[in-house]
């Protein structure tokens, strides 16, 4: 999309980049941009999504705390992508993954925001996962003009079904 990559670089050197909606826009313009396989679902249509592919593996990829306190969609399993306390990448990441699902089952991947999944996704496509899915927004959103999450976007903020130890 050669469009898009002009839209990224255009909206890139915007100075209204502290609005939530700007960042949101570029974004969802970086992801046009990038040439890979991943889906990029809203949470509404993750939601949608894990009803109507039944298949489908919805793995919350934040770290155990998280997880825990904070809450997590209802139905989402727990596999780390990075975890405290030295916040390294897990290096069993793919491999619990694997054991949760088959190369060819849906994936589902979300987060705190839809940045730690971006990632974790790319390293499943690379292991040969065809089916990866990232939730835009992920748990708790964008930061708002507060620097608080849960106001603007994300799986909470949307009303969707989540659970909290």
């Amino acid at each position: 999309m050669p469009d898009s990559s002009a839209r990224v670089l255009a909206l890139s050197t915007r100075a209204d980049l502290h609005s939530p909606l700007a960042r949101g826009s570029l974004i969802l313009c970086i992801l046009a941009a990038k040439p890979n396989t991943m889906q990029h679902l809203t949470p509404k249509e993750a939601y949608e999504f894990l009803h109507q592919n039944p298949t489908a593996i919805f793995i919350d990829c934040r770290s155990e705390m998280e997880f825990l306190f904070v809450g997590h969609p209802t139905g989402a399993i727990m596999i780390p992508w990075n975890d405290g306390p030295d916040w390294e990448v897990n290096p069993h990441f793919v491999g619990h993954v694997k054991k949760a699902a088959s190369v060819d089952r849906p994936l589902v991947l979300i987060c705190r925001s839809g940045n730690r999944s971006l990632d974790a996704g790319a390293a499943l496509e690379k292991a040969g996962f065809t089916q990866v899915y990232n939730v835009l927004h992920g748990f708790e959103g964008e930061l708002n003009d507060q620097h608080q999450r849960n106001s603007i976007t994300g799986w909470r903020r949307d009303g969707l079904p989540w659970e909290q130890c």
